[in-house]
């Protein structure tokens, strides 16, 4: 394991976040035995990815300087 990734993109953060949202939520009362959190899990990890494409092309849109080694 020597290539490096955000911690955003991690499956594994992700999961870890829907459990415990998933188990905040069953002890608030609300009914999540019919959730599919690998599903769930996946969908989230979409968003991300989509919404970290956008922030990128934003950032680039709105750059003040142009991208090169010094």
């Amino acid at each position: 394991m020597t290539s490096l990734k955000p911690w955003y993109m991690s499956r594994t953060i992700w999961a870890s976040i829907v459990t415990m949202v998933l188990g905040m939520a069953g002890l608030a009362g609300m009914p999540v035995g019919g959730v599919d959190s690998g599903a769930l899990t996946d969908t989230i990890l979409q968003a991300v990815t989509a919404l970290s494409g956008l922030v990128a092309i934003f950032g680039r849109l709105s750059a003040s300087e142009r991208i090169g080694s010094k």
